[in-house]
């Protein structure tokens, strides 16, 4: 796609190259690496920024919940800019309001001051997340790589998870939080260098170009199945970000002690605090084959009860695990196995909204049905720093997150896989 309006391609693979490693994917992974690992690494300041200025465990909480919020209220938006103006330009924007959002955030010495500025960092993360990059992903893929072209590109994010934590963790041990944000800032500057390497046309069918992006929206809206996959959605959003912001610290105050002499001890993991930066580090590590293997079935089977297998996995996985005691163990456990089911939704909801209502305006489709996920990372992030305060323990929290994954589970099995976009 060139920096100016988009133009648009007759058919959806006559020029494609065979291979599905792209220009497009390869830019496409580094940016959502660098995204993620930043976005990955707010959990490990809880702790460090609340001490340093007194502040309640749901001041900063709710700094983070309204960074999520943003995101998903920027999501369609930037989808729909990047239509309009290139997906290029929209990307430079996004990086753009990242960095500021960071910069501003290393001077915020109050409360409100902070969660005003996590609105920037958050349209920032949509400007250089899922929205943007998936769309430009899949309309650079043929049809017979774009699942799993979706499914890497999604994976990419999640290896920025498995160094995000650990780096930010260790960073603060030799500056302070403020300076660890204005690298950040730098580095997700520095990301832009591969922009040259995202050039693609907006692919579509004659049907969708004879569509406007009102016509669409309009028919998406009425279409029972988009409102299923909308409300599904949500419980991935709410357990997620929960997860990220909250477990570090979870683990570090409730987690029994490491023992010396254990694996975890002679591998340098002697605190708890360490552990809870591994264990989203651990997340991340195992989620990169889930969705590499959600990719690879949402190709050959279907996505909806695909998703409604990967929420009743979340749900009883989750369950299990506030059952039991927290033990180093219990925790690495929980990593993997939720680890593995954690971004597994992303390729299989961004494919089916592609199946349903093709390619055109999938950026923006998508954008609205992920507004969905974040008012869920909202709520999980919120509402944990909240009850935590109130009860002293995330016990209520981690309910609630059991029962919207149950709720997600059987919300996705009423949903028509029968393509609408007109031929």
């Amino acid at each position: 796609m060139q920096n100016g309006a988009p133009s648009a391609t007759l058919g959806h693979a006559m020029d494609k190259p065979a291979s599905i490693f792209t220009p497009v994917l390869i830019a496409g992974c580094v940016i959502m690496v660098i995204s993620f690992a930043i976005r990955a690494s707010f959990g490990v300041f809880q702790i460090p920024i609340a001490d340093e200025f007194g502040w309640l465990r749901s001041e900063f909480s709710l700094a983070i919940a309204i960074q999520n919020l943003a995101w998903g209220i920027g999501q369609p938006l930037f989808g729909a800019l990047a239509e309009k103006i290139g997906d290029r330009r929209a990307i430079v924007l996004g990086a753009l309001t990242y960095a500021a959002g960071l910069v501003a955030s290393s001077f915020a010495v109050t409360p409100g001051s902070h969660q005003f500025f996590e609105i920037f960092v958050g349209f920032g993360i949509a400007g250089t997340g899922f929205g943007v990059i998936l769309a430009v992903v899949g309309r650079a893929s043929s049809d017979e790589h774009r699942s799993m072209s979706l499914a890497i590109a999604t994976a990419a994010g999640s290896a920025g998870q498995v160094f995000g934590a650990p780096v930010a963790e260790a960073l603060l041990g030799v500056m302070s939080w403020q300076m660890v944000f204005l690298l950040f800032a730098g580095i997700i500057l520095a990301s832009l260098m591969v922009l040259p390497m995202m050039r693609v046309p907006v692919v579509a069918t004659r049907g969708e170009l004879e569509e406007s992006m009102g016509q669409i929206l309009n028919r998406a809206m009425r279409d029972p199945s988009y409102a299923l996959i909308f409300l599904g959605f949500f419980s991935c959003g709410y357990q997620l970000a929960f997860i990220t912001a909250h477990f570090p610290a979870f683990v570090t105050e409730m987690c029994g002690p490491i023992m010396p002499g254990g694996m975890l001890y002679g591998m340098g993991i002697t605190s708890t605090s360490a552990l809870g930066a591994v264990a989203i580090s651990l997340i991340g590590l195992a989620n990169i084959a889930g969705t590499l293997a959600a990719g690879w079935a949402g190709k050959r089977y279907s996505r909806k009860y695909l998703l409604a297998g990967i929420y009743t996995g979340r749900t009883i996985i989750a369950a299990a695990f506030i059952l039991t005691p927290i033990t180093p163990a219990t925790v690495l456990l929980f990593s993997v196995s939720m680890g593995a089911l954690w971004l597994a939704t992303v390729p299989l909801t961004s494919g089916l909204v592609a199946h349903l209502y093709g390619l055109r305006y999938m950026g923006t489709l998508y954008g609205i049905v992920f507004f969905s996920h974040q008012l869920g990372s909202f709520l999980g992030v919120w509402l944990g720093g909240r009850m935590y305060d109130i009860y002293g323990d995330y016990t209520a929290v981690w309910w609630i997150g059991v029962g919207v994954g149950a709720f997600s589970a059987i919300v996705h099995l009423p949903i028509k896989e029968k393509r609408l976009v007109p031929a």
